[in-house]
């Protein structure tokens, strides 16, 4: 492999990470304090994985891990607000996008920081 295939290789490797990590125009990251004022009125969703919802979770949260949420997407009204949280945040907008592809879900919010920033109460 010469030298410019592999330096064209990896521009491609970094545009298309940088694409699929790009938060949408249609997608609000929200900090803990605004997160909290409406995450009752809406779905409240938690897409990390089984293993880490069990550590400990937002009170009222549901569990649809990003790894089944296209199949589990029918589980999501797309009429109501969806809230969103992951660990760090980075996953959340991938299930934004599913969610407006499977659903046309139109109101996607995501917890800014996930949970790992998270002070507020939570059920384990």
């Amino acid at each position: 492999m010469t030298p410019w295939t592999l330096i064209i290789l990896t521009i491609i490797l970094i545009v298309f990470i940088v694409v699929r990590m790009k938060k949408p125009k249609y997608m609000k990251s929200l900090e803990q304090e605004e997160f909290k004022k409406d995450y009752r009125k809406a779905q409240l969703i938690d897409v990390r994985e089984e293993r880490e919802f069990k550590t400990g979770y937002i009170l009222g949260a549901r569990n649809i891990p990003l790894s089944q949420l296209r199949q589990r997407a029918s589980e999501i009204r797309p009429d109501k607000p969806v809230y969103l949280y992951c660990q760090s945040g980075s996953r959340c907008v991938q299930a934004a996008k599913i969610l407006r592809k499977k659903r046309g879900v139109e109101e996607v919010v995501s917890l800014k920081g996930g949970f790992r920033k998270w002070s507020g109460k939570i059920k384990k």
